[in-house]
């Protein structure tokens, strides 16, 4: 297995800004934030390792290219060797700027991606480029099909499949021909090697081809979209706009018939997989050893997993591992074949909480970890040494550590040494790895260290920062519990840095809530850790809590909201309020609440179904009925509306707003592909249907993030505004 390196040294020149120190404390402002980025913490990224383990390469941004450098762990900080110089990077007098790169096997050509474009979250296009590292020469993949994604070596080198306008082709490197695997490939009709838009966002996957380890094969998904409705935006740029239209199936709605396929380039033929009933394939993986496939299916439901088992010689699959769960089966990363040839590792809720297990090919399960606290991620295996490396909440949902353990005896030992939030990336042989270090309070240190745990040097600890950071008057992100509806809940508190527990103060709520993903974690928060000390700064107590639903604190708590995605939710916020209003220090008619996505459908629902405990609340990019929702995402949680229509109906903000009584703001980008705003215009309409006051702003073209230009210092200046107006 090679681990790839992700890391990079400074994002934007942002970084190099230099703060002269001040004589006293200044104040925080907006622009300071997120204009000026002054509160960028560095972290060390861009790294990829290469096959000895003991050296890497990284991309370095230059005026005049971009360089490839080479450096060894052993010898970080000594002048790294220029790889490939800018200079070489020429084709037809045209400079090339490098934005991604991969090696072949045996580390003797690279492959080059350029013009790289966004398309959606994690799809692109570029246009890439093979640089032969003993010849210097430079050529393109393929003139013919200029414009390219998932570009990938075959595992002897010899080869490259690349993706063009939803086919797969292949091109060979001795005498250039390029073969097409597949020839139907079409817009908004048939993907080949590639996933449709609802893949991409909730399995987190875009490529969707597989090379065979001895590179005569590739398995890939077919998606058939003709189905599947579509929908449009609208952009403004020109005279006249623009129409964008693309395949989205909303909960309910028809999906695009997805079919696993295996192209024999030695026969050139294509010959489908036939793997029963499903819905899914939101995985596929070759074996490194032999000639043998696994395959993922998920039903509709999401509750019941299967995997498949291809033997390539026949192209027949069989069932050798199945998980069922009342609520939904989650789908990880961790598809990873054990040198063994006949087993794999996986991590599964089976047991109620997040473990890793090693499945063998004959339907054995063994548990590697256990104890009633969850795995985090799986960061990989030592072969030679039997060791298992991953991060955990063994000590608690807002922690997160590194761990290592043994396979054969199960004994395992903690690497990392501080409280607050560890993550690490390995060298390939699992030699080294790369360490980001942070709490809600201190920016990142990234530190080289030995598999061992043992530290070489720190990289990158952010000093300049820090000391910048004792010039505003910053207070502590303090964590506690409180008592939700149910159970107590985590939760953290900035106060005002003149604190006074003899005044009455303001609170601010700063919510997420959904499946996936919490707020109350001992990490640092980067400029929305800055954005709420400045709320701070302004006189308000800044709150978060992590209500039911939420991670890291076992399966029976993350899907209790099973059905009903809200109603948990909303009672835990409600009964955070309740709590807040008995403290001494808290004015109990000035509690407001804010979010972003799900965090603004949390906050839709708190001003119309949870009022009158809020005072002001502001919903950004929100999601105000779940029927306009992806499918996948949807009903994992909620099932169809056919078959939960309560579910639906009984939490969606747009049903409840006769009941709004504080200030509502209402933001949203035009361009969200994500949390279409259809969701704001609903939202706008049931508001009007009931009289209500609101306030409105939509960011044109802006995708869910609203980001660009000038667009997050506008979008948080109003944001503050409305905040000190109104609550």
């Amino acid at each position: 297995m090679k681990l790839v390196f992700a890391f990079m040294i400074c994002v934007s020149a942002v970084c190099s800004f230099n703060y002269a120190p001040a004589q006293k404390q200044q104040e925080l402002t907006n622009e300071l934030i997120w204009r000026d980025y002054a509160f960028y913490a560095r972290r060390v990224q861009g790294f990829r390792s290469m096959n000895d383990g003991t050296h890497f390469t990284r991309l370095q941004q230059g005026r005049s290219g971009n360089a490839i450098l080479k450096s060894s762990f052993l010898s970080f900080t000594a002048e790294p060797e220029v790889f490939v110089h800018p200079d070489e990077l020429v084709y037809n007098e045209k400079k090339l700027t490098v934005d991604d790169y991969q090696f072949n096997a045996d580390e003797t050509k690279l492959l080059i991606a350029t013009d790289y474009e966004n398309v959606y979250r994690r799809s692109y296009t570029a246009t890439f480029y093979i640089f032969d590292l003993e010849t210097r020469n430079i050529s393109p993949l393929s003139e013919q099909y200029p414009v390219q994604t998932l570009a990938e070596f075959s595992p002897d080198g010899k080869k490259i499949a690349f993706i063009h306008e939803n086919n797969i082709y292949i091109r060979n490197l001795a005498d250039g021909t390029i073969t097409a695997v597949t020839t139907d490939g079409s817009i908004n009709h048939i993907i080949n090697g590639t996933t449709d838009w609802v893949y991409e966002e909730e399995f987190a996957i875009t490529m969707a081809y597989n090379w065979s380890p001895d590179s005569k094969k590739i398995a890939y998904l077919r998606f058939d979209e003709s189905n599947v409705k579509e929908f449009t935006m609208t952009y403004y740029f020109e005279l006249y706009p623009d129409q964008y239209t693309f395949k989205y199936p909303k909960a309910g709605e028809d999906n695009s018939k997805v079919s696993l396929h295996i192209y024999d380039s030695e026969k050139n033929t294509s010959t489908p997989v036939q793997l029963g009933e499903y819905e899914y394939i939101p995985r596929i993986s070759y074996s490194p050893l032999d000639d043998k496939l696994i395959a993922l299916t998920l039903n509709r439901h999401q509750n019941h997993l299967q995997y498949h088992l291809i033997d390539g010689s026949t192209n027949e699959a069989k069932v050798i591992y199945e998980e069922k769960d009342r609520a939904y089966v989650e789908i990880d990363d961790n598809l990873l074949f054990m040198e063994d040839g006949k087993s794999f590792i996986r991590t599964s809720e089976m047991d109620g909480y997040n473990h890793i297990y090693r499945i063998y090919f004959d339907g054995k399960i063994e548990q590697i970890t256990s104890g009633n606290w969850d795995v985090i991620e799986f960061k990989g295996i030592n072969n030679d040494k039997g060791i298992i490396y991953y991060t955990s909440a063994e000590n608690g949902a807002t922690q997160q550590d590194l761990y290592q353990i043994s396979i054969k005896n199960k004994k395992r030992k903690q690497l990392s040494s501080q409280r607050g939030h560890t993550d690490a990336e390995f060298s390939t042989g699992m030699k080294y790895y790369v360490q980001t270090w942070s709490d809600a309070n201190t920016p990142y240190v990234v530190s080289l260290h030995e598999a061992s745990g043992k530290q070489i040097t720190v990289l990158e600890d952010n000093s300049a920062l820090v000391e910048r950071m004792k010039n505003f008057p910053l207070s502590k992100k303090e964590f506690f519990t409180l008592k939700g509806h149910e159970t107590d809940l985590n939760a953290w508190m900035i106060k005002p840095a003149d604190f006074d527990p003899t005044k009455k103060y303001p609170v601010f709520v700063h919510v997420y809530g959904g499946p996936g993903s919490n707020t109350v974690e001992d990490t640092w928060g980067s400029m929305e850790y800055m954005y709420h000390q400045l709320l701070a700064q302004k006189g308000y107590i800044v709150v978060s809590v992590d209500p039911r639903g939420t991670m890291y604190r076992g399966a029976d708590f993350k899907k209790s909201t099973y059905l009903q995605l809200g109603k948990l939710e909303l009672e835990d916020f409600i009964a955070a309020a309740k709590v807040l209003k008995t403290y001494d220090y808290v004015d109990e008619n000035r509690i407001g609440i804010q979010g972003w996505s799900y965090g603004g459908y949390m906050s839709s629902l708190a001003m119309t179904k949870g009022a009158p405990h809020f005072k002001m609340g502001i919903a950004i990019a929100p999601v105000t009925n779940w029927r306009y929702y992806d499918n996948i995402y949807t009903e994992r949680f909620m099932r169809t509306p056919q078959e939960n229509a309560h579910g639906y109906d009984d939490n969606s903000p747009i049903n409840f707003t006769e009941k709004l009584e504080g200030k509502y703001f209402l933001i949203h980008g035009s361009g969200d592909d994500n949390v279409h705003l259809q969701n704001a215009m609903e939202m706008v309409n049931s508001l009007v249907d009931s009289n209500k006051d609101f306030d409105l702003f939509i960011y044109p073209n802006r995708n869910h993030g609203i980001y660009g230009g000038n667009t997050r210092l506008h979008l948080f200046t109003m944001l503050l505004e409305y905040t000190l107006e109104n609550l």
